[in-house]
């Protein structure tokens, strides 16, 4: 048996650096049509079997910090037009929370995250790959604000993580994996250009989309 395709954008770039605009504004256009977002930091490992103490320690920038094989299988479960139980990430608890998220299979599906470009079975399972590339003030400022009034942090503990981990894990990690991307979209949300450029070619794919088949025996 076959089905239709469905179709895999990845959207990567670094923190703050405007991806998840760029992907919001994609999926203002199609949302009235059959478009879902899965956002790999939903997928930071459970830690419930380390001491709280331990937790705060976690490097959430880091590859290691991401359940990708969970991502991968649930990705491969979506274009095999089956749906999947998204885990949920607690921040306040540092550690995966009990409830899920049911997902359904879309059309289009964009995962999003600073790493998704870093694994290579990740990249496998996509039709296009976007990097967001954002300078590195805008993209501090950026995250200050949003720790601060989305998770409730300080200042200090901010900048205090964004020097001893965020700038090097983006450094090592993260702004390498521009070489994989078919796209580098400066300036994030506020490229206007890039955005109408990208919806354009979803859908001409979209409107190909008899001609796109994937077989349901994916591994």
């Amino acid at each position: 048996m076959k089905v239709n395709k469905p179709l895999v954008i990845g959207i990567a770039g670094g923190s703050g650096s405007g991806k998840t605009s760029v992907t919001n504004a994609i999926y203002e256009v199609f949302k009235d049509h059959s478009v879902v977002v899965i956002e790999h930091d939903y997928y930071y490992k459970d830690q419930s079997h380390l001491s709280f103490e331990e937790r705060l320690e976690t490097n959430y920038d880091h590859p290691f910090a991401f359940d990708t094989d969970l991502f991968v299988r649930q990705v491969k479960t979506l274009l095999n037009r089956q749906p999947i139980n998204k885990p949920v990430y607690d921040y306040v608890a540092h550690t995966r929370s009990a409830e899920t998220i049911k997902i359904e299979p879309k059309d289009v599906i964009i995962i999003e995250g600073i790493l998704v470009l870093e694994d290579e079975a990740l990249r496998d399972l996509m039709d296009i790959k976007l990097y967001v590339d954002t300078d590195a003030d805008l993209r501090i400022v950026r995250r200050i604000l949003r720790d601060i009034h989305e998770r409730g942090r300080s200042i200090d503990s901010v900048i205090e993580q964004y020097l001893s981990s965020v700038r090097p894990m983006h450094n090592q990690f993260v702004e390498p994996t521009k070489r994989y991307a078919d796209i580098i979209v400066p300036e994030g949300g506020q490229n206007k250009v890039a955005i109408d450029l990208m919806v354009t070619k979803i859908n001409t794919i979209l409107a190909k989309d008899k001609e796109l088949y994937y077989d349901d025996d994916i591994k």
